[in-house]
Formats: structure tokens, sequence, C-alpha cells
């Protein structure tokens, strides 16, 4: 299917599947036009896109897990193996996990302060 059958498949825009493409994250087929082709492996790379993003990933953190996108996506995800060093895709998690919690922390404390210092 075009580009534009596929983004709305995926539920996104052309554009997006463009800038997927673009960094390296959605290598579709070309026709002998050179017309983008995408098929079901290429749709389901761009749900799983989209569904990281959708967890607060960036799509630079997204790059540089690629190589493991289907098992990043997947719901649920995969027991990770508990013997071996860290893969790229266990480190890009756990560091915007560090990044959430340091958020909600921060959050937190502003709540915390706006409250006492309304007395709501």
């Amino acid at each position: 299917m075009r580009i534009g059958d596929a983004a709305a498949a995926a539920g996104t825009t052309p554009r997006a599947l463009r800038l997927y493409e673009q960094r390296g994250l959605l290598t579709p087929a070309r026709s002998a036009s050179g017309q983008r082709e995408y098929g079901p492996a290429e749709l389901a790379r761009v749900r799983a896109v989209r569904g990281l993003l959708a967890l607060g990933l960036t799509i630079e953190d997204v790059r540089h897990c690629a190589d493991r996108l289907h098992l990043l996506a997947a719901d649920p995800p995969p027991a990770c193996p508990a013997a071996g060093p860290p893969s790229p895709a266990a480190t890009v998690v756990q560091r915007r996990l560090a990044a959430l919690d340091a958020e909600i922390a921060r959050l937190t404390r502003l709540r915390r302060t706006l409250a006492e210092r309304t007395g709501a």
C-alpha cells in the first residue's frame, strides 16, 4: 500500500512515516517508480514506534533500540533475561524511567509547595 493508506492504517500521517524513515526507524520498499510501498511488517513497525512514543520515549530513544522494537512494544512485553550486560534497549528504558522519576519528584515538590502556600 502507498504512504497515505499506510499512514491511515497505522493511525498516523504520511509526514510521520517520512520522519521515521529519515531517522532510520522504517525502511519501506520502493516501487519501480520510486514510490514507498508498505506491507504488514512496516505497519507493525510503525505501530510499535507509535506505542513507544506514547509511553514517553523520544524518537532518538526509539532509534537507539530500533532492532528490538517488536519486543519493547509487545503487550505484555517478554521477560528480560536475568544474566548478561544490559542491552541498548534496556539502557534506553532505564534512562527514560530515571528521567520520569525525576520529573515526578519535581512535580510532587511543586504540588506540595503550592498546597502549603495556598492552604489547599
